[in-house]
């Protein structure tokens, strides 16, 4: 396939379904299911034995990524690095290669800050929501553009100024990460936060689609179970440090017509940072990314920007 031409869909969303939402805090998770999503065995999450670490001639807007393990591994839009010279957000999803190793496109999630902590880990949540949505936006029009998956930065350090007001945190570098440390030390939400990422995902659940009342604001979706497990904690500590933005009652049907909107949406395929092929999804409802290998979804999120 042509790197710039037009792709009708995302594989076998269309044959998504959904189960029965678990809310906490005014924030619904809808469960995901995918059928017929082949994959090959994929790595992914902290015990994975990726290594991330800044360039020989540090830059902000990338990290090299090694492999030294016989498997792929699987990095996913969204998930932060902590340490380094900056922490850093994965600007869109990269499958490493078996014993190989690739510099991956980032964004920054602090300003105050270019000195050095002793290497990178990886964050307990993932970046905000809003942040991610900033970001996400910016890269796909980079894309549609030069087609660099780079991000606008000065975009991405304004949502995090947003939430770091939002929470009523002073950050000496201006980090996200103190935004969610304080939510975990110290607020009255923390309890609820602690029961879901316990409770982890159903037996066969691939994904969660995000809804504040009725309405759907996200999604993240895996290839299968076990990706979406390894990342379970980062996604529920991330969707539950916002307050919702609606009320209502959460609909499947809404739901149902998110998911039809992601993988119906205009989108441009491109060869992926690593292996396999990334979808850019630019629609008037969503933004969003998919990273797909020899026809299935490897991971896949959006963004509901009006509804």
């Amino acid at each position: 396939m042509n790197d710039t031409t037009p792709t009708k869909t995302i594989p076998n969303l269309e044959n998504a379904a959904v189960g029965r939402p678990v809310t906490r805090l005014g924030v619904s998770f809808f469960p995901v299911y995918l059928f017929e999503n082949h994959l090959p065995e994929i790595a992914t999450g902290k015990g994975s034995g990726l290594d991330i670490e800044e360039l020989p001639k540090s830059t902000v807007p990338f990290l090299r990524a090694t492999n030294p393990t016989r498997l792929p591994v699987l990095i996913p839009e969204g998930e932060q690095f902590l340490g380094g010279l900056q922490d850093r957000v994965l600007n869109t999803s990269v499958l490493v290669a078996a014993s190989t190793h690739v510099d991956i496109p980032v964004s920054c999630l602090e300003r105050g800050r270019w000195g050095n902590r002793r290497g990178f880990e990886r964050g307990r949540a993932y970046a905000p929501r809003l942040t991610r949505l900033a970001k996400t936006r910016s890269v796909s029009a980079s894309v549609l553009r030069n087609g660099s998956p780079r991000s606008d930065q000065a975009a991405v350090w304004l949502s995090v100024d947003e939430e770091l007001d939002r929470v009523g945190v002073i950050s000496r570098t201006s980090a996200v990460r103190d935004a969610q440390e304080h939510l975990k030390v110290s607020h009255p939400r923390s309890k609820s936060i602690e029961n879901l990422v316990e409770l982890g995902p159903l037996p066969g659940q691939c994904g969660v689609v995000v809804t504040h009342g009725r309405r759907v604001v996200a999604m993240d979706l895996f290839g299968n179970h076990s990706l979406l497990t390894s990342h379970w904690e980062g996604l529920i500590r991330s969707y539950l440090m916002e307050p919702p933005m609606s009320n209502g009652h959460p609909s499947a049907s809404r739901v149902l017509w998110a998911i039809s909107q992601f993988y119906r949406a205009k989108m441009v395929a491109k060869p992926g940072v690593g292996l396999g092929v990334t979808l850019y999804v630019k629609g008037p409802w969503i933004e969003g990314q998919a990273l797909t290998l020899d026809g299935a979804v490897v991971h896949a999120s959006s963004f509901m920007v009006q509804q």
